[in-house]
């Protein structure tokens, strides 16, 4: 019974290990993403360069905060952190798309 106990218990702390990791790299993932996508409209025209400036800001700020968080809990983001980045993510995602399809850019 200890052993089955003890099996379960490291099973279940791997498992939230590799939750908070898929966590952290969705993050990543995502601004790798936004950033491929800001590269995009600037390399086809559909980003005026003040455009870019300004997303560019944001996601700069948004990095910002993400490793000031990361500073105050030990490297690891909260849960409630980890969805307001999401949120703030999505916004960003939402300006970039946008900015791209306004047709200032050319």
């Amino acid at each position: 019974m200890k052993k089955f106990f003890l099996s379960m218990t490291a099973a279940g702390m791997l498992m939230a290990m590799t939750g908070i990791a898929a966590a952290d790299d969705l993050i990543k993932d995502r601004k790798e993403n936004q950033q491929d996508r800001i590269a995009q409209g600037v390399k086809s025209g559909t980003l005026s360069p003040k455009e870019t400036a300004h997303l560019e800001n944001k996601e700069a700020a948004l990095n910002h905060e993400i490793r000031h968080d990361r500073k105050q809990n030990g490297g690891n983001l909260t849960n409630k952190e980890k969805a307001q980045i999401n949120r703030q993510q999505n916004h960003l995602s939402n300006n970039i798309y946008r900015a791209k399809h306004d047709g200032s850019g050319k």
